[in-house]
């Protein structure tokens, strides 16, 4: 039973500290957000402090297709620029189909199409008909890829609008579980994440008149976009606009809302390769309209009045401030990959959030009385030092939780009530060998001592148990099972360290103060 003074020390700074980052999380809130960053009480979860949960699905056979019309492109610039005449391009699936015209041309087509993409398979049929199609592991690597990196632009929308501790996690093959607690208008969010926002600078294809490609007359390398800026009768409804990409939105490197004319606007900067490319664009095409295409839709299309090189400029559309807003913060986070549906919304209020908390500190405070009662009950004063560990538990548990970063979520109450059990059963442990070794006929001290050391071996098996099952919940769970899962693991941590260190530290300062000749453990027989 002897401490060292260094062991005194390093147990009361680490309840000290405990107690310090534990405070914040007893304060009221207003109080709580004018302390520093690192000293910030538990972020709760949706269930507790309401907020809203959004389901999405990543459209990714849009991904595909988009490719396989990438591919159809990526022919057509080829056999035109080496003169191979062709006939019946397109794309059914995900498989492009071609005819070679000149039979001459059919083995240098044959090298030009394998030359396009490594990871497509070319095959000949009869009269120079050709299939192309991607391979298997190509098509899934694109698809995960399209996940991922939606994953990765709706994190940094999320981050954009400044909502705090947000959860955003892949589910499945292809959707994605958001939640943002203490959101107060999740109208804006999913709107937000719905916008692909995928920007593109095209020139206006002026050679065919609007009426005849509305007719369905749309020569090759064209399409008909509708106007999203119409507002009146004059306005135009669509556009001809050229397939090909003058400058994509991925060479944006900022967009920021500002005003022209007292007129909302959009200003964006492109990167070195972007600035060069819309120059050039520029330059070449002065007095032609230029389309900026927004999700497939027209927002403005101005004439080239003079060469662009500084490599910016302004997006004009008839915006609202909060439209100019969004439409900046979507160009800074970058276009989806895809399009994403919202395949579920909830959203929970305040009041049940308040109503959930409630219910978990009357159990919490229901469990600990209990506990304490049953400790003094059955170990008398030892019973006491006991309590005193448990509450030094739960402080340090808080504690841990803020310094991480964690969010406390309904089941994490749970595994906080379930930790407060788990933390008197190593003191139980204890309290049992030290009886049975003092009934045996050792002394007061060498009872004592008995009782920690032998003890500890069936403390470390069963929290290494616990703690193998609380890894399989974190590892294979997700959400609100992850959160018992965190709470249940540092609960065993700071059990172990209150029951084995701080316990011990207060029976060695009543050894030393009162000098005792028994071994005062009272109340439940042997």
């Amino acid at each position: 039973m002897h401490y060292s003074t260094w062991k005194t020390v390093s147990v009361l700074i680490v309840c000290l500290l405990g107690f310090v980052f534990a405070l914040p999380n007893a304060l009221p809130g207003d109080t709580a957000e004018r302390l520093p960053r690192w000293l910030q009480p538990v972020t709760l979860g949706l269930d507790l402090q309401g907020g809203s949960h959004l389901l999405l699905e990543v459209d990714v056979d849009s991904v595909v297709k988009e490719h396989m019309t990438g591919l159809v492109e990526s022919i057509r610039t080829k056999f035109r620029q080496e003169r191979v005449r062709y006939a019946d391009l397109g794309h059914d699936g995900t498989k492009v189909q071609v005819r070679v015209l000149d039979g001459e041309n059919v083995d240098k087509a044959r090298q030009m199409l394998r030359e396009i993409d490594p990871q497509i398979d070319v095959s000949a049929g009869d009269g120079g008909n050709f299939v192309l199609t991607y391979q298997d592991q190509a098509l899934v690597q694109r698809r995960n890829s399209a996940v991922e990196q939606s994953l990765e632009v709706v994190r940094r929308r999320i981050d954009e609008l400044g909502t705090r501790e947000p959860t955003i996690q892949r589910q499945g093959a292809d959707r994605i579980v958001v939640q943002l607690p203490g959101l107060k208008d999740p109208g804006r969010i999913r709107e937000l994440l719905g916008k692909t926002a995928k920007l593109s600078f095209h020139l206006i294809d002026d050679s065919t008149p609007l009426e005849e490609a509305l007719r369905g007359r749309v020569p090759p390398g064209s399409e008909v976009l509708p106007n999203a800026e119409k507002k009146s009768p004059e306005d135009p409804p669509s556009y001809v606009v050229r397939k090909r990409v003058e400058v994509g939105g991925d060479n944006l490197t900022d967009s920021q809302p500002s005003f022209q004319d007292a007129e909302p606007v959009v200003s964006f900067r492109f990167d070195t390769v972007g600035a060069r490319r819309f120059g050039d664009a520029t330059k070449a095409n002065v007095g032609r309209r230029l389309a900026i295409v927004l999700d497939g839709k027209v927002i403005s299309a101005p004439v080239i009045r003079e060469p662009i090189m500084g490599g910016s400029g302004i997006i004009s559309g008839k915006f609202t401030v909060q439209a100019a807003n969004d439409l900046a913060l979507l160009l800074r986070a970058g276009a989806l990959p895809a399009p994403m549906n919202v395949l579920e919304e909830r959203t929970v209020g305040p009041d049940l959030g308040a109503d959930s908390i409630r219910a978990g500190a009357i159990a919490s405070g229901v469990g600990l009385v209990l506990v304490m009662l049953f400790m003094v009950a059955g170990y008398g004063l030892f019973g006491w030092f006991a309590n005193v560990a448990l509450i030094v538990n739960l402080v340090l548990l808080m504690a841990l939780l803020s310094v991480l970063g964690a969010t406390l979520t309904l089941p994490g109450i749970a595994g906080i009530v379930l930790t407060m059990g788990m933390a008197v059963d190593a003191n139980v442990l204890i309290y049992e060998r030290m009886r049975e070794e003092y009934r045996n006929g050792r002394t007061l001290i060498n009872a004592m001592q008995a009782g920690f050391e032998r003890a500890l071996v069936t403390i470390l098996d069963s929290n290494l148990t616990t703690l193998l099952a609380a890894g399989l919940l974190f590892w294979f769970g997700a959400g609100p099972i992850r959160g018992f899962a965190v709470t249940l693991t540092l609960g065993l941590f700071t059990s172990m360290f209150t029951a084995v260190m701080v316990t011990r530290l207060l029976l060695v300062l009543w050894i030393k103060r009162a000098r005792p000749k028994h071994l005062p453990i009272e109340g439940i027989p042997a």
